[in-house]
């Protein structure tokens, strides 16, 4: 990511943005050595209706689709690529020479051929008139406003999202340079565009990149005239059946234009890694390359200062690399080597033991005395150490893995980033005791990465979730010959310096667990490659299927479980299941097979449930499949909220948490999923999102949200309930209670009268009081911890819904155009009780300078379009998500309606700091 800042700003204003790669611009002598612009704003947009009104400028040919499953099992086996023919019309070989930086051997590097398809097509010409087209503002997701598609028969099914993500659509902008720029180096940076980018500039075809999810760079250097406009123009084509859940459409994280002079720091061009980290010192080695794209050798000086970084202020000087004097041949590249200690070092380590103190270095590159660039570094000092009958160590401590899995979508949102939505779902996620996030199954946005650094999570990044052998039919599999190598360093390359990440992930289910050793062959290249940008991390790829005596995990350095931890289908139900993966219990063969080998759960659980809807007969099982009747009903598509019940190859959370406890050495858990995400609704394809997460789309804590926080945040007092105590129709009824505390021991009181107390048994990780006859009125739980009470928790039934309740996360917003409030509506009683059964209609307004995005309400089967301002109400909540207006200050006033209740206002105040 880049930002136009000044080092002496910097300092007068003591502002210090956590970031991993930023352009700076400061004056010597009248040259500005970087400025890193925004272009996010002003562009046109266009999407063909149809593949058939669309052009013929693809990057290549693809696969037709007959028959594909949309709603198969997420773990149905990944199968052999089908044999393609090549097409002389295809832009492939135009396009692989950007992948060129990315592949160490030059053997390999691409030609492009002469040319440049597409100069004629009058999307990419400068007289093209656009007026017609959407005006759109990046980041951008073309598919999010719906409508969503519905039936079996559906374009795109419910394993996408049912939205529209697929088809063609380009971009248009122009931008401005000047004859003043007329001797740099000028790049476009695109940090994801989804997907198959290819670029135009005046009409010249620049190049592109395949992968959504890699962010990337052209040099428009060659094709820009400094005397007058410049059109870019931006093709993108997202296929259909190209992933495994919702992948949003567009350019759907941030673009910038890159302005340095000839000499400068390349692309992601600093390395930091450290040694002998103590408390009483740490050695810092900085590698920095630069590059020369001028006609002539150049002679420069490379100096580094660092800097304390925290609490977004630039601190004090704490250490300087000495200065080294380089010579690099005019088109070469050469890395500058330096090292430093820092004395007394701020350690980078997760809260709430330890903090995530961050550290700056500025870059300074000279040539004849005058500064010709200049780069900051934003980078964290700590030890990891990974130990097999532990764990993982950060600063000589034992951090358990208290992890989720998170897809890349912000719900309501869509793939378009937003740095307070994904702010928002961290803090929620803190809150529940999260202390790491696997990145699955991409890289994400940058910005993202710089909250995992700032806020102390521990990370897994990683690059695909498919090899050769294809999950979906246009999925990455397609691509994976030509540019696994430059997928895989671009994102070792761009993400190598943040301190959240711990563990790099080169794969996840992978078809090639079933290949044997050609499969293991494709993962110690993949993790080989890894080892070659960084040496200092360990390797992983994600396994649901493969065996310890075989080969495919003898390349990872961390032995990473999906499920195989605790076993896959093990319970009597699926005896007679042949189809399907069935795997016993993985934790003691691997730990008896790698004994130096750290294990780790890289998915668990995968339990589903909807928030507040609870379904009977609750299974008395500790965790039970899906199923009509069991915890399951697919009229209404929903799960029940009771947390017993998990897809076919998961697990309830208890039954997870027994797993870990009984092997003490596994390193932890991430949960699939903290949030529900768009797609992949198993059991039910017909709705719109997933329901696994703890939290539901809108970002509302579901009960498991409070199981895990009891094992999570043992030292916070908590206890809570389930279900809620509105059953009328289930008067005099065996309506089971269920009881999740941080506390040990539990005594339950329906209207005052004791139903006894129960304490945790071993591996038992909720109290059950199963016997309970339903009778209207109050339940309230009484925690206690060694012997002492701990908390309470009281559940009433309530009156009938009378009014709206509405709440702002944040009622004071920047006017930047970006912030956001997110707002939630409470139908509630006289009393002032959510109504846990209330589904009314709802109706926003608002005035002010700000807008309604999106709303939703955490239903996966509500197929309403996230922006209609008319929305039901979901088991007593729903979210309206209201965005600032640019450079707009005032009251932002939001209404919430619905018949027969009284109204909800709030206001937000939009202003400039």
């Amino acid at each position: 990511m880049c930002k136009l800042t000044s080092r002496v700003l910097n300092l007068l204003i003591s502002t210090c943005f956590i970031i991993i790669i930023s352009c700076k611009s400061s004056t010597t002598k009248n040259e500005i050595p970087r400025e890193c612009i925004s272009i996010n704003d002003n562009w046109k947009f266009m999407k063909y209706a149809s593949l058939e009104d669309a052009d013929d400028l693809f990057y290549d040919v693809r696969p037709e689709v007959v028959n594909a499953n949309d709603a198969k099992e997420a773990d149905t086996p990944a199968t052999e690529a089908e044999k393609l023919e090549a097409s002389k019309k295809a832009l492939k070989p135009y396009i692989l020479p950007a992948a060129n930086p990315f592949i160490k051997d030059t053997i390999n590097h691409h030609v492009r051929p002469e040319g440049h398809p597409g100069s004629d097509f009058p999307f990419v010409q400068a007289t093209f008139d656009d007026s017609s087209w959407e005006n759109v503002n990046l980041p951008h997701d073309w598919a999010i406003k719906g409508p969503f598609q519905e039936g079996s028969n559906a374009e795109v099914g419910g394993g996408m999202g049912r939205l529209p993500s697929n088809g063609i659509a380009w971009y248009r902008r122009k931008i401005d340079v000047t004859e003043a720029d007329k001797n740099k180096s000028i790049y476009l940076d695109i940090d994801g565009a989804m997907s198959y980018a290819i670029v135009w500039l005046n009409g010249q075809l620049v190049g592109g990149w395949p992968y959504g999810y890699n962010s990337f760079r052209l040099d428009l250097t060659p094709y820009l005239n400094f005397s007058g406009e410049n059109q870019i123009a931006i093709r993108l084509d997202n296929p259909n059946h190209s992933a495994r859940w919702y992948p949003g459409g567009g350019i759907y994280r941030n673009v910038w234009l890159t302005k340095t002079n000839k000499v400068h720091v390349s692309h992601w061009g600093t390395t930091v890694t450290t040694s002998n980290v103590s408390k009483e010192s740490a050695n810092i080695h900085f590698d920095v390359t630069v590059k020369n794209n001028s006609d002539s050798d150049a002679d420069i000086e490379t100096i580094t200062e660092i800097y304390t970084c925290n609490n977004d202020d630039i601190g004090a000087n704490v250490a300087t690399i000495e200065k080294t004097t380089t010579k690099i041949s005019a088109g070469n590249s050469e890395t500058i080597k330096g090292s430093v200690t820092v004395e007394n070092p701020q350690l980078w380590g997760p809260p709430p033991t330890q903090t995530p103190n961050l550290y700056k270095a500025i870059t300074s590159i000279l040539r004849e005395g005058v500064l010709i660039d200049e780069y900051e570094t934003t980078f964290g000092i700590k030890n990891i150490k990974l130990d097999p009958n532990q764990g993982i160590l950060v600063n000589g401590e034992l951090i358990k893995i208290q992890g989720v899995n998170e897809h890349h979508d912000l719900g309501a949102m869509g793939a378009a980033f937003n740095v307070r939505a994904a702010e928002r779902k961290l803090e929620i996620l803190k809150e529940m005791g999260v202390n790491a996030i696997r990145m699955a199954h991409n890289p994400p946005a940058p910005e993202l990465l710089e909250l995992t650094d700032k806020m102390g999570f521990l990370v897994i990044d990683e690059v695909f979730d498919s090899w050769e052998r294809k999950k979906t039919p246009h999925d990455f599999h397609l691509i994976f010959p030509d540019w696994h190598e430059a997928d895989t360093r671009a994102m070792v390359r761009r993400d190598k310096n943040h301190p959240s990440i711990i563990i790099w992930s080169y794969g996840n289910e992978v078809g090639e667990q079933y290949t044997d050793e050609e499969g293991a062959a494709i993962g110690k290249r993949l993790s080989d490659i890894v080892k070659e940008e960084d040496s200092t991390r360990p390797t992983t790829s994600a396994m649901n299927w493969a065996k310890s005596d075989m080969p495919f995990s003898n390349a990872m350095d961390v032995i990473s479980f999906n499920y195989q931890g605790e076993g896959i289908r093990q319970d009597p139900i699926f005896d007679n299941v042949t189809d399907r993966i069935k795997t016993k219990p993985q934790y003691e063969p691997y730990h008896k097979k790698f004994p130096n080998k750290v294990i780790l759960s890289s998915e668990t659980a995968s339990a589903a449930s909807s928030r507040g809807v609870y379904l009977f007969p609750v299974s008395d099982l500790m965790s039970s499949p899906i199923r009509d009747g069991m915890g399951g009903d697919s009229k209404i598509k929903q799960v029940s909220a009771y947390e017993l019940y998990a897809v076919d190859f998961g697990s309830s959370a208890d039954k997870v948490f027994a797993s870990l406890d009984k092997h003490p050495y596994s390193a932890g858990e991430f949960v699939w999923t903290g949030f529900d995400y768009l797609g992949e609704p198993t059991p039910y394809y017909d709705a719109r999102s997933s329901y696994n997460g703890i939290i539901d789309l809108a970002g509302f804590p579901k009960d498991r949200f409070y199981l895990y926080q009891s094992r999570w945040r043992p030292d916070l007092p908590m206890v809570h309930i389930l279900p809620h105590w509105n059953w009328p129709e289930r008067m005099d009824k065996i309506t089971p209670v269920h009881v999740f505390t941080s506390g040990d021991e539990v005594e339950l009181f329906l209207n005052g009268k004791s139903l006894g107390k129960k304490k945790k048994g071993d591996y038992e990780y909720r109290l059950r009081w199963d016997d309970v006859t339903y009778q209207p009125g109050e339940l309230k739980a009484v925690a206690y911890k060694n012997g002492k009470v701990w908390a309470e928790k009281t559940v009433k039934t309530t009156e009938e819904a009378s009014k709206l309740m509405v709440k702002a996360d944040r009622t004071t917003i920047d006017a930047d155009g970006k912030d956001l409030s997110f707002i939630t509506i409470e139908v509630k009683d006289k009393n002032g009780l959510i109504v846990p059964t209330a589904n009314n209609l709802l109706e926003f307004e608002i005035e002010g300078p700000g807008e309604i995005i999106a709303t939703d309400n955490g239903d996966a089967s509500d197929l309403t379009a996230f922006v209609s301002k008319k929305r039901h109400a979901f088991n007593g909540l729903a979210l309206v998500i209201v965005r600032s207006k640019k450079g707009e200050m005032g009251t932002i006033k939001v209404t919430a309606k619905s018949n027969g209740l009284e109204t909800g206002i709030v206001e937000i105040k939009a202003f400039t700091p």
